[in-house]
Formats: C-alpha cells, sequence, structure tokens
C-alpha cells in the first residue's frame, strides 16, 4: 500500500514538473519582450527626445472616417510629444487596406484637422501591417535610426523589442487610453502573451515585410522642412 502511495505521488510531483517546464517555454517569448523592454518604457510627461515619434495603426471606428478611441489615444499622445518639443516628425505606420478601414488616412486626417500637427511634420506608412513590419520598414523604406513609439501600455514592451530587436533605437510612449477598463485591459493583455511567440519567431527568422517597398525619403524631408 504504501509502494502505491509512494509512486503516486511521485508520479504528481513529473507532472507538476512537466507543467512548469511547459510553462516556463511557452512564456519565453512573453519574457523576451517584457524583460528586453525594461529601461525603455516611458509615460508622454517623462519620454525623451527623437526626431521621429512612430504611432503604430489599429482599427478606426466603424464609420471609416475617424480614429477607434483607442487608436485616437495613441495620435494625442504623439501630438503631444510633438507640442512639448520631444518630436519633430510623426510617422504614422498602419494597414492603409485594413479591414476596419484606411488606418494611416485617417491618422492623417486627424492629427492634421483635429490636433492640429503641421502636415509637413505627418509622413505615412500605408504598409505597416503589423508590429513587426512597421518596425522594419521604419528603418529599411524612411531610413529612420532613433525613434519614440506610440502605443497602449499592453502592447509596449513587443513594440519596442521588435523595433530594438531589428536596428532601431527605440524607446516606447504608453499612450492615452481613456475607454480602457479593467476588462479590456486584461484582455488585451493576454492576447498580448500569444502574441510576442509570433514575434519572437518573426524575429529569429528576420522575416521580411509583407510589402518591400524602396526608399522613401518623406520622413528626411519633413525634417529638412
Amino acid at each position: 500500500m504504501g509502494g502505491r502511495v509512494f509512486g503516486a505521488r511521485r508520479m504528481r510531483r513529473r507532472v507538476v514538473g512537466v507543467g512548469v517546464v511547459a510553462l516556463l517555454l511557452a512564456s519565453a517569448p512573453w519574457l523576451w519582450t517584457t524583460i528586453s523592454a525594461q529601461g525603455h518604457l516611458y509615460d508622454a510627461s517623462d519620454a525623451p527626445t527623437a526626431d521621429v515619434v512612430v504611432v503604430l495603426g489599429t482599427a478606426v471606428a466603424q464609420d471609416g472616417r475617424e480614429p477607434g478611441a483607442r487608436l485616437s489615444g495613441r495620435l494625442q499622445t504623439a501630438a503631444e510629444l510633438v507640442r512639448d518639443g520631444r518630436a519633430r516628425v510623426v510617422l504614422v505606420s498602419g494597414d492603409g487596406g485594413g479591414t476596419s478601414g484606411d488606418e494611416t488616412s485617417v491618422m492623417t486626417a486627424y492629427l492634421t484637422e483635429r490636433l492640429g500637427v503641421d502636415p509637413r511634420r505627418v509622413v505615412a506608412d500605408p504598409h505597416g501591417l503589423d508590429t513587426y513590419d512597421s518596425c522594419v520598414r521604419v528603418r529599411e523604406v524612411y531610413g529612420v535610426t532613433r525613434v519614440l513609439v506610440v502605443t497602449q501600455s499592453y502592447h509596449l514592451a513587443r513594440a519596442v523589442t521588435l523595433c530594438r530587436h531589428v536596428g532601431l533605437d527605440a524607446d516606447g510612449v504608453a499612450a492615452r487610453c481613456d475607454d480602457c477598463s479593467a476588462t479590456l485591459l486584461v484582455g488585451k493583455t493576454v492576447r498580448d502573451y500569444f502574441a510576442s511567440g509570433k514575434a519572437a519567431w518573426d524575429a529569429v527568422r528576420r522575416r521580411p515585410p509583407a510589402v518591400v517597398s524602396p526608399a522613401d525619403p518623406g520622413v528626411r524631408d519633413a525634417l529638412r522642412d
């Protein structure tokens, strides 16, 4: 009887051990993005300076003409950085043919028409189809090496880690998220936990962006102006 009890306990310990190892392996990409971004995450009020602030796209409103609540928060934060002299040019990067609408056109219009950013200071990349693509294209297409990256806090560590991994000197600035309930934040954080696996895989295999474009002088010209 004692031998069977001992055997059952040993089996439980093995199962628990295997579960712990599996959890650590599954969490490795998330740990990578979280740890790598340490020391590079800021609020708008204490952000460092950079010539270029990159705003990562997300869904626009149902009418297709206005940014969604979280996207407007990102744009408001970027405009604040420009007004405070922490950045000179805004590069909006998103999906110009997204299912919810033309993200970059909506972002550009909101910055210039609603937030008062000088149109000469705004450059749009309509082929930033995901976070990794945006980071690669900032460097390879627009020739930028130093940036501030604006997105919500639940997405920020992954975005900064990916941008730094592809060769950008990137710091992250947490965007406003006025509609972010506790439930939404938990859901988005869980989603980002799983998205970190794809991020790590893209980084390891150095995936080229979905759209390969020639060099674009837009940011350089905007800085010169």
